[in-house]
């Protein structure tokens, strides 16, 4: 879970600044989107494997 301590004196739109980029830095908002629908697992392994073929190909193309 993200959790970010406000500082003494600290303005409102830093301390929401540091705490979204706290939820970026641990993938929140995407695996709330991901499990927003079910997701059948023949469509899960699916799209898996195109995820690992896109990270193959970009380390063969960099």
């Amino acid at each position: 879970m993200a959790g970010v301590v406000v500082r003494e004196g600290e303005s409102y739109e830093s301390f929401m600044r540091r705490f979204r980029r706290v939820c970026e830095k641990a993938g929140i908002l995407r695996d709330v989107k991901r499990r927003e629908y079910y997701e059948k697992p023949s469509v899960r392994r699916k799209r898996k494997q195109a995820e690992a073929r896109r990270r193959a190909w970009r380390r063969r193309h960099q």
